[in-house]
């Protein structure tokens, strides 16, 4: 089986902009870019399933880069959350924006994918909710409608405890559930007449559902004040029509893990 190294950057931009910023008289880009900013980059190394659906894992290496306003830290954050502005925050509730870049998929990934037609680059944007029902769980749902790579919607929830074992230690974890309409089930797992012709695959037409539900978690470790390294660990199991596919069924499995670990520098400038 061929298998491709891939690296992806991923930076986000999470900016607040002062109400007064707009409603200012004479108040323009330059005003809101002045101020304290911060510049976060460092690399992530994992094992991880070739493709959704695979039962051979890769190693591979991503960049991670993200740049925004200084501002107070988030009360939690996940490897799996994606990227996120916020529009609304109480300190229990919030609610923003999210979006997530999507790889390709073709079969010089994996010699399983073989005949199947290729799944292209693009994008999944959308929203995300979060709330903290007591101080030391979060649940955060994201509902985002797929660009380019597949025309579908995915619904992600996770619930994360976590606990601060020292100031600088913290463990944390939780159940995860994914859903999918159609649309998205036949980008990845539906494999028409033709693609069963080339592919040697049964034919499959999937439904929308549940997609998958598992569970993750992490060990972080806060080395200094802008020095972060991560530990973690993701457990998902394929279900519905990603678990009944022929892809899944005939060369892959529902049984899907992640292990790697990261990490990150925090960079602060002035502009």
């Amino acid at each position: 089986m061929s298998q491709r190294f891939r690296s992806t950057v991923m930076a986000a931009a999470l900016l607040a902009v002062p109400g007064s910023a707009c409603a200012g008289e004479g108040a323009g880009l330059f005003d809101w870019v002045k101020g304290d900013w911060k510049l976060i980059v460092g690399a992530t190394g994992m094992v991880a399933p070739d493709f959704e659906g695979s039962r051979h894992r890769m190693f591979g290496v991503s960049p991670v880069i993200s740049i925004g306003k200084a501002g107070p830290e988030a009360r939690f954050t996940s490897r799996n959350d994606d990227i996120s502005v916020s529009f609304y925050d109480n300190g229990r509730l919030r609610v923003g924006a999210t979006g997530k870049v999507i790889l390709g998929r073709d079969e010089d990934d994996s010699d399983d994918l073989k005949g199947l037609d290729p799944v292209r680059w693009g994008a999944e944007i959308g929203g995300f909710a979060e709330v903290y029902p007591t101080d030391w769980l979060r649940v955060r749902g994201e509902l985002r409608h797929g660009v380019r790579s597949h025309s579908g919607i995915v619904a992600d929830v996770a619930v994360d405890a976590f606990l601060n074992v020292t100031p600088s230690v913290r463990v944390s974890g939780g159940p995860r559930m994914s859903f999918a309409s159609a649309d998205y089930f036949d980008a990845y797992y539906g494999v028409s007449a033709s693609e069963s012709a080339e592919s040697g695959l049964s034919q499959y037409d999937p439904d929308g559902g549940l997609k998958s539900i598992g569970v993750g978690g992490a060990y972080d470790w806060k080395v200094t004040d802008k020095f972060v390294t991560s530990v973690f660990s993701e457990y998902s199991r394929l279900m519905g029509s990603a678990a009944d596919s022929s892809l899944v069924k005939e060369r892959g499995s529902p049984n899907q893990f992640t292990f790697g670990i990261s990490a990150a520098y925090r960079f602060d400038f002035t502009m």
